[in-house]
């Protein structure tokens, strides 16, 4: 009998938790070329991420793509984040006012 109460109680629990919401896009451009690309996407729940890369040093041995981006969200607290980005032949190099900076 106590295994029923407790299984009704965790299954009204679980009914009246919040259900996450599903995002939607409600912007989305990109372009596509021979030597870059750049895109820009927003969604509806508050996340955005734009990016563009380019070919450098076209034709050369040390030929490499350059992108520079950003991208943000709203956190479980509440609280925009921002984070834009550089990445080419020095790695991933982010930067944001909530990370820790070397």
């Amino acid at each position: 009998m106590k295994f029923v109460i407790v299984f009704v109680a965790l299954f009204g629990l679980a009914l009246a938790a919040p259900a996450a919401q599903e995002a939607s896009i409600v912007r989305s451009d990109s372009n596509v070329g021979a030597e870059g690309y750049q895109f820009a996407v927003e969604t509806s729940d508050g996340k955005s991420h734009s990016e563009e890369g380019q070919l450098k040093n076209i034709g050369a041995e040390d030929e490499a793509i350059v992108v520079r981006g950003q991208y943000q969200y709203i956190g479980d607290d509440g609280v925009t984040y921002s984070v834009s980005y550089i990445a080419d032949e020095n790695g991933f190099q982010p930067q944001g006012a909530h990370l820790p900076v070397a």
